[in-house]
């Protein structure tokens, strides 16, 4: 089936972020090596096994960037099948499956469980969960916010809840009854969401305007479990600079220091945080940084050339090569 329905609203914001630096010609060289990165991925991801195991296992995740492995894994294989879509190396493929092993390694996929999703966008976590019996509150900036029109006009912005409706995942009916909409900026949670067994964002919390922002979002998303509940969230990781970053704007590129100092906060407060690995890969695609123009951005005869989708782990933003990272964090009993 066609799965460029993963490549939303983080792929949005890193186009528009690279356009600020990309040259008015595009480097030979860099177009060569984009095509013999895709290439390679797509050769790699041909020849993986077919899996016979069928059933979900505990893997133990922890707080960890993308890489190959994970995405030639037992696991991600699994939750692709799920989905209902190839397994293909891409960071957006990495992040469904990510956040579906959490869950899964919590006991959370499971009939009458309650979760929220922040910032959703055109994602089909919320309709995979409805078919498991699940409901969600999926949720995304309010009406009159102007960053809503700005997503609106690239269909990243879940406007309504059946833009979160995928129609080979659950039949609509199950839908309707499961997956509700609410209008929340991320930045001023509504106190009435509360109770939920977990949370999860995707690729969402670096938009917020800046590095504190986002630190500030995950610590207060915690209020929205139960005791023991279960966040996870996935963003950027800026992994090659300790020093400079992008600390404040549209888009931000969280450090290994960030989450070190996240991790040391959420503790503090009394939840329990998965260890952290900064592990990014040895493997080719792992150190394959692919660079714009992307996908988002391609003139007719690039996509001819190389296609629409992006075959990549990595990748520059702005000037800095970057990865997801994923957290997973449980409540405490406070």
């Amino acid at each position: 089936m066609d799965i460029k329905y993963l490549f939303g609203r983080g792929a949005e914001q890193v186009r528009r972020v690279a356009e600020n630096v990309l040259p008015k010609r595009f480097n030979p060289i860099a177009l060569n090596l984009k095509f013999y990165g895709y290439e390679l991925a797509r050769s790699l991801a041909a020849t993986l096994p077919i899996r016979e195991q069928r059933e979900a296992q505990k893997v133990g995740l922890a707080c960890k960037p993308s890489t190959q492995a994970d995405l030639e894994s037992d696991w991600a294989a699994h939750w692709c099948a799920e989905l209902k879509i190839p397994v293909i190396f891409h960071r957006k493929v990495w992040e469904l499956v990510y956040v579906l092993q959490a869950l899964h390694d919590a006991d959370l996929i499971r009939e009458g469980a309650r979760g929220l999703g922040f910032g959703c966008g055109r994602e089909p976590i919320a309709s995979y969960l409805a078919s498991r019996g699940i409901r969600s509150t999926i949720t995304d900036l309010p009406t009159g916010d102007a960053r809503r029109a700005q997503w609106s006009r690239n269909n990243q912005h879940t406007t309504e809840r059946d833009h979160a409706y995928f129609n080979h995942l659950v039949p609509y009916s199950v839908f309707d009854e499961l997956v509700e909409f609410q209008p929340v900026d991320m930045n001023f949670i509504p106190e009435h969401l509360e109770g939920y067994d977990f949370c999860w964002s995707i690729c969402a919390f670096e938009h917020l305007g800046s590095i504190e922002r986002g630190l500030i979002f995950v610590e207060r998303a915690m209020r929205v479990l139960k005791p023991g509940g279960l966040a996870i969230h996935t963003t950027e990781f800026n992994f090659l600079d300790d020093k400079r970053t992008l600390s404040y704007g549209a888009t931000v590129l969280f450090q290994r220091q960030h989450f070190e100092t996240l991790a040391e906060r959420l503790v503090g407060a009394g939840h329990s945080v998965a260890p952290l690995d900064f592990n990014v890969g040895s493997k080719p695609l792992d150190r394959f940084i692919d660079m714009p123009p992307y996908p988002l951005s391609y003139t007719e005869e690039m996509k001819r050339q190389f296609g629409e989708e992006a075959f990549h782990l990595k990748l520059m933003i702005g000037n800095r090569p970057c990865t997801c990272f994923g957290l997973i964090v449980t409540r405490g009993s406070l």
